[in-house]
């Protein structure tokens, strides 16, 4: 019986393997040295492949950036990302003149769609102690009568994602983050309005679990037709449906049945993905997802004519000043700061 319950059971690298709905998932963990005064490192880059760095030198990369770590301005189009900042900062500006700084346990959820431009960079705003930095970026796919939706983010805070909390016979704790979703009758925020994770019965989750050393939590069933995945990123180890997982490794679940997840000596910290698949071709190039070879052509004409919209800021790094706190700015000139 376990071996029908779990299956596909799998090491993780930097990017990780995902089912559909989901395109991808990225773990980013970077040790940021103190910041100085451009917002960078206040470290040597010597020695490092700048605008290229994703080779780990003394526990951080730069990624594309060239003073400050993270991604400059770069297209999307025809999907979504989830990014999930479980520790240090974010700072966001896009094409529609967009803007914001979230952290610390706040989600963003973007709909590319149509096309648009964004910078996502990580700016060390301390001076005088580390920055560590980590985040999820999950590619969540769009279905083809999505692809051209109007560009659009919204801002999940922290303080207003849900914590379900579960204890076992023993009083051991285990909380599940819903950033998507749905456990028992606790619901997480609306997400974007043309994400296939806002039709319910798409069944789409994004759910942060941390399990107590020697807690034992049961995954509760979903539809048939949905595919679920378990990330195991930090703890010692753990038994799903009996079987020993070792740290950084994942696996799928059969998420019509049931499935007990028993920890082990330490706390552990997992990720869950899952949702119903859209069941359409996928075509990727680069920063383009779409259903056939001939409209990411089209992708990279429009973006050569448009620039989907132009970038409307100095730089192409762009990060917002040091004192600024959480805040987004939305396209239609809205602002918004968590509560």
């Amino acid at each position: 019986m376990y071996n029908k319950l779990i299956s596909n059971i799998k090491p993780l690298g930097f990017m990780w393997g995902t089912s559909d709905p989901f395109l991808f998932c990225v773990h980013h963990l970077d040790n940021y040295p103190k910041g100085n005064n451009q917002l960078g490192p206040a470290a040597s880059l010597e020695g490092r492949n700048l605008g290229q760095d994703f080779t780990t030198k003394d526990g951080w990369r730069m990624y594309h950036g060239e003073t400050i770590p993270g991604f400059p301005a770069h297209p999307h189009r025809g999907f979504e990302t989830v990014t999930v900042v479980l520790n240090g900062f974010v700072d966001h500006s896009d094409s529609h003149g967009a803007a914001g700084r979230y952290g610390n346990g706040d989600v963003q959820w973007m709909t590319a769609g149509s096309g648009l431009q964004h910078a996502e960079m990580f700016p060390l705003l301390k001076k005088d102690e580390e920055n560590p930095l980590e985040l999820f970026q999950i590619w969540l796919n769009l279905p083809k009568e999505k692809k051209f939706a109007k560009p659009f983010y919204t801002m999940l805070w922290a303080e207003d994602i849900p914590v379900v909390t579960e204890k076992d016979k023993n009083e051991k704790k285990t909380e599940v983050t819903l950033i998507a979703g749905k456990l028992n009758e606790t619901s997480a925020p609306p997400p974007a309005p043309d994400s296939w994770a806002a039709a319910p019965g798409n069944e789409v989750g994004i759910w942060l679990i941390k399990m107590e050393a020697n807690a034992k939590w049961t995954a509760p069933p979903a539809a048939l037709e949905t595919e679920r995945t378990l990330y195991f990123y930090k703890g010692n180890s753990i038994h799903v449906a009996g079987m020993k997982i070792e740290p950084y490794h994942s696996l799928e679940m059969l998420a019509d049945q049931p499935v007990i997840i028993e920890n082990g000596s330490e706390d552990a910290y997992l990720l869950v993905l899952q949702g119903k698949p859209i069941n359409e071709p996928v075509v990727q190039h680069g920063p383009f997802v779409m259903n056939t070879a001939e409209e990411i052509r089209q992708a990279f004409s429009d973006y050569r004519e448009t620039q989907f919209g132009g970038w409307p800021w100095e730089r192409h790094d762009n990060v917002h000043s040091p004192g600024k706190g959480r805040f987004a700015k939305y396209a239609d000139g809205r602002t918004e700061k968590p509560e």
